[in-house]
């Protein structure tokens, strides 16, 4: 994935052919010419959750008519951080109630959420530019303290 910024506040990401394009609130100062990478995380939490409820229904030849998901960050009580993410499931009006419990079991199953419960370490390097050398020297720190831990 490649990462780039076209103007102003947005950085879009460039992924097997889909551009991802973000900006920030205008609360920020930005254009709002996309949803802000914070939308995207919870939109993907949301996103991951519909496609195992989704499936979870075809594999049994369920109507899916109906089948809806709300999905509602809750911020801390520093209004920074999200604590919570609520996931509201709206079943089809005929949908058997021996599956409730299962349907709900499926979403769980969720890969974003699960990476959530056992987060990833992620490694920031800094890299030669194009034209650049392997030295690096900024606001005080030599080239072998060009890696962070930023892991939570």
């Amino acid at each position: 994935m490649d990462i780039s910024f076209p103007g102003g506040q947005r950085v879009d990401a460039l992924h097997e052919g889909f551009w991802i394009r973000t900006d920030q609130p205008v609360a920020y100062g930005s254009d709002r010419l996309g949803p802000s990478p914070l939308d995207l995380f919870v939109a993907s939490v949301g996103t991951c959750a519909g496609f195992y409820a989704l499936r979870f229904c075809q594999q049994r030849n369920l109507d899916e008519h109906g089948l809806a998901l709300s999905v509602t960050p809750e911020k801390g009580a520093d209004g920074k951080l999200i604590r919570r993410i609520r996931i509201e499931l709206t079943l089809p009006p005929a949908f058997p109630g021996k599956y409730r419990e299962a349907i709900l079991r499926a979403i769980d199953q969720c890969s974003v959420k699960r990476h959530l419960l056992e987060p990833p370490q992620i490694d920031v390097t800094v890299v030669p530019g194009h034209g650049e050398s392997g030295a690096f020297a900024c606001a005080g720190f030599s080239s072998h303290e060009t890696s962070a831990d930023h892991s939570r």
